[in-house]
């Protein structure tokens, strides 16, 4: 019995310090409702097309970044996955949360569900005295290196009034 115990006490902290120091995202299969209830919240989002060559061909997502088996991200928000089959989608979803700070949602019902996230968003942004606004801001899924640094820059009255 006290042997027991002591190994708990001396394997507990080593187990306990992985699991702090480490946090595994959650990869999950949502529908195009879940979708615009989480991104109405967390507007910012990156998009990883998992779709066919023939279906991006045919129907193109210019801010999303093409998957390939060895794509590595660094999100800086939570990543949403289009792939041509739910259960597809899902796949590649588990697989990018082995390595992200970020929970990673498949999309239910692929690229037609992910049209009507974003109509849905932007008409709810297009609301008068709306503060909510959705755009996929460039750079959300790094791919190495960040290509752009984004800073504040003084707009043009302020910068008028201090000459």
């Amino acid at each position: 019995m006290m042997m027991r115990l002591f190994g708990c006490l001396l394997v507990g902290p080593a187990l306990l310090g992985a699991a702090l120091s480490t946090h595994a995202a959650t990869a999950s299969l949502r529908d195009d409702a879940q979708l615009v209830a989480l991104l109405t919240k967390s507007p910012q989002c990156c998009v990883i097309d998992a779709r066919s060559a023939p279906r991006r061909k045919e129907a193109e997502l210019p801010d999303a970044l093409v998957y390939r088996e060895d794509l590595r991200i660094k999100p800086t928000s939570v990543v949403i996955v289009l792939a041509d089959a739910d259960a597809q989608a899902l796949t590649v979803a588990k697989t990018l949360a082995k390595s992200s700070p970020h929970d990673v949602y498949a999309v239910k019902g692929g690229y037609i569900a992910w049209q009507s996230v974003e109509i849905r968003l932007q008409a709810q942004a297009a609301k008068p005295g709306s503060k909510f606004s959705f755009v996929i801001p460039y750079n959300t899924c790094e791919q190495g290196k960040p290509l752009h640094v984004f800073e504040a820059k003084p707009s043009r009255s302020a910068a008028s009034t201090s000459k």
